[in-house]
């Protein structure tokens, strides 16, 4: 069982896979949705919509399985020493992107269900359509809105730490989540 959880050397191939796939929905679903917003109300944008619902409905649980993988398995082990002020930070910015990965498709769902829409992933129904509710489509509207402002910065500081671990360091954390093995 040990080869099957993350070593110092080596990610795991769901490791790499669960962190590829979340990166390029969340930040696919991220701009789309920035871009949907200054769309006029239309049957298109009706439909964009659904599919970013769906895409969102689908991260939400690949999320699930990701936070699961990385409580079974752990968070990979540092390459280099960094300060204590680092350790919190990079701690605060992994709980942030596992947080809002999740806060972000729920705070969706709270707002279709607020406004009265269903919920469902490309078609198939998960959660019909029900009365509107303002108060619960306006908290989902608010927490989408926060979640991706704090998503956008934790993915921000995430890609710049990445940048130092690939320039400065040269430690091969970069290469580790490409899914190379690195020397030990």
């Amino acid at each position: 069982m040990g080869s099957q959880l993350d070593s110092r050397t080596q990610l795991t191939k769901i490791t790499v896979s669960l962190h590829w796939v979340i990166a390029i929905a969340v930040l696919g679903s991220l701009f789309f949705g920035m871009y949907l917003e200054d769309l006029p109300r239309s049957q298109e944008k009706g439909a964009l919509i659904g599919i970013h619902k769906s895409v969102g409905m689908l991260v939400l649980f690949v999320a699930l399985y990701r936070i699961y993988w990385r409580l079974k398995n752990s968070f990979p082990e540092r390459l280099t020493p960094v300060s204590s002020w680092q350790e919190k930070v990079t701690s605060i910015v992994h709980t942030l992107l596992l947080a809002t990965t999740v806060l972000m498709p729920v705070s969706g769902v709270i707002m279709s269900v607020g406004g009265g829409y269903p919920v469902g992933i490309f078609g198939v129904e998960l959660i019909a359509a029900g009365t509107e509710n303002e108060l619960l489509g306006r908290i989902g509207h608010i927490l989408h809105g926060v979640g991706g402002k704090v998503m956008l910065f934790a993915v921000a500081i995430h890609v710049l730490a990445s940048i130092k671990h690939a320039v400065v360091t040269r430690d091969g954390t970069l290469q580790r989540i490409l899914g190379k093995r690195i020397a030990g």
